[in-house]
């Protein structure tokens, strides 16, 4: 197959287009993710993701569910537009002699993609970590804090902290306020913590992925000059990212908890990658290492579903003036 020139603007729109879309179709299930991979064994507030997804909109309200969405909205754009150009790049370089890509050369394609993209996914991870978590520490709190009433025979204390109530007070910190206070506190560096756990989960998905779509979107193009129409992107990128997002749930774990800066006065913190490994081994056994797993799944699959079918459409190039925004062909 002939090699085309790529556009790099027009795949940085791609990509940029597709990330929002994407995200705003799957973050209230990221969110329920993050609260279920930050909760501890024994201090459990939700069994599963619709708990987690009802008793967030019973205490926080329906905009509960988009806690820390205006920061992901905003840096996924690029976020996303360097993930899907620099392996577009990067698979172009590779197969500059004209010859057909090996799975090994679309790894390292992958690869390059995982290592840029972590420039903007580590401090955006950083932030919205702290927002979405933030509704998980006070319904904790309100639950620690009604056990000591009930042991005194205040059997009516629980209708207090009832998830059927209001949204609950609790104190919102923006994410310019959060940012303001990594920089006062730990400096610029402060943004970028967790930046190896990022790293760990980052590589391997997308050298997973990345590879996985092409295969997969390979076998539904009618010909060799033909690309495969949008439904077979879109199932290709739902199959290839949910192997990927299964596969790397462990490093996803890890960087979570890594990520989170407020915890209650009963949760450890970690020093590092190989100190959370431990202690997470040690205290609640290898099983926790996928938890949030279930939600991974769906958020990954339709996420680079519709990323995918959005990037191959072709809005970039539309936009540009570069080619016809076609449908059925891309």
């Amino acid at each position: 197959m002939s090699q085309q020139q790529i556009s790099l603007p027009a795949k940085l729109i791609n990509g940029g287009v597709a990330g929002m879309v994407g995200v705003t179709c799957v973050f209230p299930i990221d969110l329920a993710k993050t609260r279920l991979q930050n909760q501890r064994s024994g201090q459990q507030v939700y069994r599963n993701m619709m708990d987690c997804l009802v008793k967030t909109v019973r205490s926080e309200g329906y905009f509960g569910m988009y806690r820390g969405a205006a920061v992901n909205l905003t840096l996924v754009t690029p976020e996303k537009a360097i993930k899907l150009a620099a392996n577009d790049f990067f698979r172009h370089r590779l197969g500059q002699d004209g010859s057909k890509l090996t799975v090994v050369k679309e790894m390292l394609a992958g690869c390059g993609a995982g290592m840029c993209q972590v420039i903007i996914t580590t401090p955006m991870e950083m932030l919205k970590i702290q927002l979405q978590d933030a509704g998980r520490l006070a319904a904790q709190q309100r639950k620690v804090t009604v056990l000591p009433a009930m042991k005194l025979g205040a059997g009516n204390a629980m209708l207090s902290c009832s998830y059927s109530g209001g949204p609950a007070p609790m104190l919102r910190m923006s994410a310019i306020q959060i940012t303001q206070e990594l920089l006062r506190t730990r400096g610029v560096q402060g943004l970028y913590t967790g930046l190896g756990a990022t790293l760990m989960r980052d590589i391997p998905f997308s050298v997973v992925y990345f590879p996985l779509f092409a295969h997969l979107n390979r076998l539904g193009q009618p010909s060799e000059r033909e690309n495969a129409p949008f439904y077979w992107s879109f199932l290709s990128g739902c199959m290839a990212g949910c192997t990927a997002a299964v596969a790397v749930n462990p490093c996803d774990v890890i960087k979570t908890r890594l990520q989170s800066l407020k915890k209650s006065s009963s949760e450890e913190s970690y020093s590092g990658v190989v100190d959370c490994i431990s202690q997470i081994m040690k205290k609640e056994g290898p099983g926790a290492f996928l938890k949030g797993a279930s939600c991974r799944a769906l958020i990954i699959a339709p996420l680079f579903g519709i990323v995918q079918v959005v990037y191959f459409i072709g809005v970039g190039e539309f936009v540009l003036g570069q080619s016809p925004f076609n449908l059925y062909s891309s």
